[in-house]
C-alpha cells in the first residue's frame, strides 16, 4: 500500500488554499491542502507498525511552531506548479529530515521546499496568467502547527488519514 506523511493546516489556511485549488489543482478531490514531510512510499502492515512507533517518537519530541506563508511561488520550469511558499523554519527541516533516516524508506526526489500547492499540471499559458496574478497578492498568513499525518492512499487514488500525531503528547 502506498503510503505519506503530511500536515494539514488549520481550517483558515485551507479555506484560502482551497479558494484557488478548486479551479487550477486537478487534485483537489483527492487531498485536502497539505505540506508534504514525506512523498508517498510502499509499505506492508509491518513496516507501517514500526514506522508508527518511530512517528509517536518523533511528535512526542517535537514542540508546536508557527509557520509563515508571505507568498505565492512556483517549481517552473521544472514543472507549472504554483504553491504558497511556507517560509523556512528549523523545525519543519528537523521533522522532514527524521522522516527520511533510520527505518524510514530515504525516498527524496528534490530538495525540501515546504510549501502547499495551490495549481498543478497547467498549461503554459493559464500557468503565466495565474501566476502573474498570484504574484501580486499580498499573504500574511501564520499558523500554528502541533500534529502530522500519517496518510494512505486509496483506489480511486485520494488519500485518508491512517493516524495523526500530535506534538508533545506521551503515547504509551
Amino acid at each position: 500500500m502506498k503510503y505519506g506523511i503530511a500536515i494539514f493546516p488549520s481550517k483558515q489556511v485551507q479555506d484560502e488554499a482551497n479558494s484557488y485549488r478548486k479551479r487550477y489543482d486537478p487534485h483537489y478531490d483527492l487531498i485536502p491542502p497539505h505540506i508534504t514531510l514525506k512523498e508517498a512510499f510502499d509499505a506492508d502492515d509491518e513496516t507501517i507498525d514500526e514506522l508508527v512507533v518511530e512517528l509517536k517518537k518523533i511528535a512526542n519530541e517535537t514542540k508546536p511552531f508557527e509557520v509563515e506563508i508571505n507568498k505565492v511561488s512556483s517549481f517552473v520550469p521544472v514543472t507549472n506548479t504554483i504553491y504558497l511558499k511556507v517560509e523556512p523554519h528549523d523545525t519543519l527541516n528537523e521533522l522532514y529530515e527524521k522522516m527520511h533516516t533510520g527505518k524510514f524508506p530515504d525516498n527524496k526526489r528534490f530538495a525540501f521546499v515546504p510549501h502547499i500547492t495551490i495549481g498543478q499540471k497547467l498549461l503554459d499559458d493559464e500557468y503565466s496568467d495565474v501566476f502573474g496574478r498570484m504574484k501580486m497578492r499580498n499573504f500574511q498568513i501564520k499558523d500554528t502547527v502541533d500534529r502530522f499525518q500519517l496518510l494512505y492512499q486509496l483506489e480511486n487514488g485520494s488519500w485518508t488519514v491512517h493516524e495523526s500525531f500530535v506534538f508533545g503528547k506521551e503515547y504509551l
